[in-house]
């Protein structure tokens, strides 16, 4: 819950307070743990996760319009927008 909210210091402290005081929670010395452990490796658990989570294309191209119908069978279609994208992915460093 900590990694995937990348919780900072307040939510953090909030969060291991609710924990000590839930029932079969954690103990006060764990809470701190906790926090001396996210506190010096924030930055390193955010960065992992976010490149397991990481596509392993990139965007090359992107092309769009939007068109509106002028002629349907029913009236309250008509000038309706229609948006059209069209995008083209590459695999990263290609």
């Amino acid at each position: 819950s900590i990694a995937s909210a990348d919780m900072d210091w307040n939510q953090l402290e909030a969060f291991l307070t609710a924990q000590t005081k839930k029932q079969g929670g954690i103990t006060s010395e764990q809470a701190a743990v906790i926090a001396k452990f996210w506190k010096n490796h924030r930055t390193q658990i955010h960065e992992s996760l976010v490149s397991q989570s990481r596509w392993d294309r990139v965007l090359k191209n992107m092309n769009w319009r939007v068109d509106l119908k002028s002629q349907l069978r029913h009236i309250d279609q008509i000038n309706t927008p229609v948006a059209i994208v069209e995008m083209e992915l590459g695999k990263n460093g290609q």
